[in-house]
C-alpha cells in the first residue's frame, strides 16, 4: 500500500529546524521518522482489520448483521416509494366504518335497513359472510379469502353457523379460510398449537391456510408466510398447513412461478392496495353505484380481513417505519401479489460463508484503491465515494433485480478504512507538530525558527508566548521592554524604556539574530555588527535618519538602540489603487533623494527602500528613512555557502529591488531605483510587482497606467522617474545628487505649495506596530503589495 507523503509544514521546515543544532535534533528527527512510520503501519493495520472484521461479521450471519441489513432493506423500500399494485387483488376491509355505520343505521330504522341486520353488531353474524360470499361469487370473482378465524361456534346460535356452512358447501371450491399457529404456555413449557376453523366449515373443497408470518430481528415482517411453515417442519406433532397465500392462489387456480426468494415484494406502505369497506357489499346503494353491481370484483381475488383499530391486526413491515404498521390482510395482499408476479426478493448470495468471502473481496478491493491515494484526506474522500457507490449499486440491484446483497456492513467497513487512514494521519501530524513545537521552543531565538513561526498561523501562539515572556524584560540592565513591535526572520523590534535616563523615555530596540551560532560565524557577525553600528552612528547624525543611541551584545545576540520616531509609514499615504498628484509625488522623491545623498556620501547602500520603511514624522512632516539593509549582513552573513538557507538570498523587497540587488550585487543606483519605484507607485496607485515590462525588461507605466493617474504627469517628470528605474544599473542616475539636479526644474512649483503633505487622520498617531514590516527576499513569491 502506498505511503502518504510528509505534510507541507514538515517537508518545508523540518530540515531547516534540524540544521539548528545538531545531534539532539537529529535524534529527535530520527524518532519522529520512526513514529511516523509506525502511524503509517497502524493505518494499514486498521484498514486490514476493517476488511477482515467486515468479512467475519458477514460470514457469521449473526443477529446484529441481520438487523442492520434488514434496516437497509427497509430504507430501500422507503426510498423507492409506493408503486401501483396489481389490479386483480381487492381488499374487502372490515374497517371502523363497517363496524359503526351499519349498527347506527340499523338502530335508527330496523325495517328500512333490514339488510344490515347481520352487521348490526360486531363480531358479525356468520350469515353476513355467507351473504358476502354469495354476492361476490355471483359477481364473478376468482376466489374469496377470509382472514378471520372461525374456530368456535357462533355467538348467534347454531343456525348462524349452518347458514355459513351451507354457503361453503355450495361455493367452497372458491373460498379460503384462515388458520393460525399459536404459542401456548403451560407448566410443562411453551408449545405451538394449530387453531383452525371448526370441523363443520371444513366441508366441500374449502381451502385452509395459515396466516402466520415470520418476524425478523428488527421486529418487522419481511418474509413470506410459507417460511413460517418451514420453521415447524421438525415438529411432527403439529398438523402442517400451506400458507394462507398459497392456499388462496390454489383456490383461484393461479399458476405462479416458483419463488426465487423468500421475501415479500411490498408495493408500498400501508394503504397501497385498494380497500373497499365490507358493509358496502350488503348496502344496495353502494353495490349498485360505485361497485357497479359487483363488476369491480369480476375475475379478482377478494381478501376479507380486519383493518379496524379494535382488532389491532397490524404489524410492522419492511416497507414502512415502525410507526406506520400494516394490517394483516394487506400484508397477505402483498404476499399474494409477490407470488403471482414472481417478484419474491432473493439474497444475491445464499449462505453466510459465501457472503463473508464476497465482503472480503469487495472491501479488500476498495481498501486497496483507497490506499493508493497519497493524501489522507483524499483517502477519506475516496472511502466515502466508494461506500456511497456500493450503497447505490445495492439499491439498484434491489430495485431492478430483486436481489439483496450485503450493503451496510461493506459500506461501513469501506468508510472506516478511509477514516482509519485519516485518523492515523491526524495523529501522525499531531506528533510531528508537537516535535516541531518542541524544537521551535528550544531554538525559538534562531532566525530560521522565527521565520517559520512568522509564516505559520497555527504556530503564532509561540510568538504570543514569547511576547508575554519578553514583556518587562530588561536588556543590558537598562532597557526595559514595553512591547514587541514586530518580528521578522532575523530580527525582533521592541519598544523599550531607557531606565537610566530621566523620565525613562521610550526608544526602539532592534535585536539582530545571527543565522548561525557557530563560534566562527559569531566572530564574523560581531565584527560586522561593530562596523555597521559605527556606520549607523554616522548616519544617525542626519535629521531624517533615526539616531543611534546605543549598541551592545548580550547572550550572543546583538542589539541596536535608536530613537523612537512618532509618525506613520508612507504605506498609509499610498494605499493600493489610489494615486496622488504629481507635485506630492515629486516632494516624496525629492525628500528621499536628499536623504539618500547623505547616505551614499557615507558609502552606505540602504538596500530596502519601500513605503513601509519610510516614516512621515508627525512633528514636522518630514520623511524619515529607517531599517537600513546594511545591518542585515550581521544576521545573514555566512561562513560557508553550503549553509545558505532560502532566507539569506539577496536583501530587498520584490518590486522595489532591481535585478542586480536580487543577485546579491547592489549598487548605489539600486537605492535610486527603489526611490523611483516609490514615485511611480505614488503616481499610479499600482504595486511595483504588478507593473508591466516591455521586451527589453523596462517598466511601462506613464502610458500604460495613464488612466490611473490622478493628474497628468509631465513628460519631464516621467522621463526622470523612468531613468531612475532602468533595468541596466549603468544607465540609471549614478548618484542621488544627479537625479536631484534634474528635479531642480520643479523647485518653484513644489515650493509654492505647502512644504509637507500631512494626513488628517488622528488614528495614524498610533501606528508603531506597522513600522517593522519584515523585509522579504527578492526571490520570495509573496511581496509587499503597496
Amino acid at each position: 500500500m502506498a505511503e502518504e507523503p510528509t505534510s507541507t509544514l514538515t517537508k518545508n521546515y523540518v530540515s531547516a529546524a534540524n540544521r539548528l543544532s545538531s545531534k539532539p535534533t537529529k535524534v529527535t528527527s530520527t524518532a519522529s521518522a520512526r513514529q511516523s512510520r509506525r502511524m503509517i503501519r497502524l493505518g494499514h493495520l486498521l484498514a486490514g482489520a476493517c476488511v477482515m472484521g467486515a468479512a467475519l461479521l458477514s460470514a457469521s450471519g449473526g443477529e446484529s448483521v441481520k438487523l442492520i441489513e434488514n434496516k437497509a432493506l427497509s430504507g430501500f423500500f422507503q426510498l423507492r416509494g409506493p408503486i401501483v399494485p396489481p389490479e386483480d387483488i381487492v381488499i374487502l376491509a372490515i374497517d371502523d366504518q363497517s363496524i359503526s355505520v351499519p349498527e347506527q343505521y340499523y338502530k335508527t330504522n330496523p325495517k328500512q335497513y333490514a339488510y344490515l341486520e347481520t352487521l348490526k353488531s360486531y363480531p358479525y353474524q356468520r350469515a353476513a359472510y355467507a351473504q358476502i360470499i354469495t354476492k361476490l361469487i355471483k359477481a364473478g370473482v376468482r376466489s374469496v379469502a377470509i382472514d378471520v378465524i372461525f374456530d368456535t361456534p357462533s355467538s348467534y346460535g347454531v343456525t348462524d353457523d349452518r347458514q355459513f356452512q351451507a354457503v361453503l358447501q355450495k361455493y367452497g371450491s372458491k373460498v379460503t379460510l384462515a388458520a393460525v399457529y399459536e404459542n401456548s404456555q403451560t407448566h410443562q413449557g411453551t408449545f405451538t398449537q394449530l387453531t383452525d376453523p371448526q370441523q363443520m366449515f371444513r366441508t366441500g373443497s374449502v381451502s385452509i391456510g395459515s396466516v402466520n408470518f415470520p418476524v425478523e430481528v428488527d421486529g418487522k415482517v419481511h418474509r413470506l408466510a410459507s417460511e413460517f411453515s418451514k420453521s415447524l417442519a421438525e415438529d411432527n406433532l403439529i398438523e402442517k398447513l400451506p400458507s394462507f397465500d398459497e392456499a388462496v392462489l390454489r383456490t383461484a387456480q393461479v399458476n405462479y412461478p416458483r419463488p426465487k426468494g423468500d421475501r415479500i415484494y411490498f408495493w408500498g406502505s400501508a394503504g397501497t392496495f385498494e380497500q373497499i369497506p365490507f358493509w358496502h357489499v350488503l348496502d344496495p346503494e353502494n353495490w349498485n353505484t360505485y361497485l357497479q353491481q359487483g363488476k369491480v370484483f369480476k375475475d379478482k381475488i377478494v381478501l376479507i380481513g380486519a383493518t379496524d383499530k379494535l382488532n389491532n391486526d397490524y404489524y410492522p413491515v419492511a416497507a414502512s417505519n415502525s410507526a406506520k404498521p400494516m394490517s394483516g390482510v394487506e400484508i397477505h395482499a402483498n404476499a399474494i401479489a409477490t407470488l403471482m408476479s414472481g417478484k419474491a426478493i432473493a439474497p444475491g448470495i445464499n449462505t453466510p460463508p459465501l457472503q463473508g468471502l464476497f465482503v472480503l473481496a469487495l472491501v479488500g478491493s476498495a481498501a486497496l484503491i483507497i490506499s493508493r491515494r497519497k493524501r489522507s484526506i483524499n483517502r477519506f474522500l475516496y472511502s466515502l465515494a466508494l461506500s456511497g457507490a456500493w450503497l447505490g449499486i445495492s439499491y439498484g440491484l434491489f430495485v431492478y433485480g430483486g436481489l439483496i446483497f450485503p450493503a451496510i456492513v461493506p459500506m461501513m467497513a469501506i468508510a472506516m478504512t478511509g477514516l482509519s487512514y485519516l485518523g492515523t494521519s491526524v495523529m501522525r501530524e499531531s506528533i510531528r507538530k508537537r516535535q516541531l513545537v518542541n524544537i521551535f521552543q528550544k531554538y525559538q531565538t534562531s532566525p530560521v525558527v522565527q521565520e517559520i513561526i512568522s509564516q505559520q498561523y497555527d504556530l503564532q501562539y509561540l510568538i504570543q508566548q514569547r511576547d508575554l515572556a519578553l514583556s518587562g524584560k530588561v536588556l543590558a540592565r537598562r532597557y526595559k521592554i514595553v512591547k514587541v513591535l514586530g518580528s521578522g526572520g532575523f530580527s525582533e523590534t521592541y519598544i523599550a524604556e531607557d531606565t537610566q535616563r530621566p523620565g525613562s523615555p521610550r526608544c526602539v530596540v532592534k535585536q539582530l539574530k545571527p543565522a548561525s551560532t557557530k563560534p566562527e560565524a559569531l566572530q564574523l557577525a560581531r565584527r560586522l555588527f561593530h562596523s555597521e553600528a559605527q556606520t549607523l552612528e554616522k548616519l544617525g547624525t542626519h535629521d531624517q535618519i533615526p539616531q543611534l543611541l546605543a549598541y551592545f551584545e548580550e547572550d550572543e545576540e546583538f542589539y541596536l538602540v535608536q530613537e523612537q520616531i512618532i509618525g506613520h509609514t508612507l504605506n498609509q499615504e499610498l494605499p493600493p489603487g489610489r494615486a496622488i498628484d504629481e507635485i506630492a509625488a515629486i516632494k516624496i522623491v525629492r525628500d528621499l533623494l536628499q536623504t539618500l545623498t547623505f547616505v551614499h556620501q557615507n558609502n552606505v547602500i540602504h538596500r530596502d527602500i519601500k513605503p513601509s520603511n519610510i516614516i512621515r514624522r508627525h512633528s514636522d512632516g518630514k520623511l524619515v528613512l529607517i531599517d537600513f539593509g546594511a545591518v542585515k549582513e550581521v544576521s545573514t552573513k555566512q561562513l560557508d555557502t553550503e549553509e545558505q538557507t532560502p532566507f539569506t538570498i539577496g536583501i530587498g523587497t520584490q518590486g522595489y529591488a532591481p535585478s542586480e540587488q536580487c543577485f546579491g550585487r547592489p549598487q548605489y543606483s539600486s537605492d535610486i531605483y527603489a526611490v523611483g519605484m516609490v514615485g511611480i507607485r505614488a503616481l499610479t496607485g499600482v504595486a511595483p510587482r504588478e507593473l508591466d515590462r516591455d521586451a527589453d525588461g523596462e517598466i511601462k507605466w506613464s502610458d500604460a497606467y495613464g488612466d490611473k493617474l490622478r493628474s497628468q504627469v509631465s513628460r519631464s517628470v516621467a522621463n526622470i522617474l523612468s531613468k531612475m528605474v532602468l533595468d541596466d544599473f549603468k544607465q540609471r542616475y549614478q548618484s542621488a545628487s544627479e537625479a536631484l539636479e534634474d528635479l531642480k526644474a520643479f523647485d518653484d512649483v513644489v515650493n509654492s505649495h505647502s512644504r509637507y503633505p500631512m494626513l488628517g487622520d488622528d488614528s495614524l498617531t498610533n501606528t508603531l506596530d506597522q513600522l517593522n514590516a519584515p523585509t522579504k527576499s527578492c526571490s520570495e513569491v509573496s511581496s509587499e503589495t503597496s
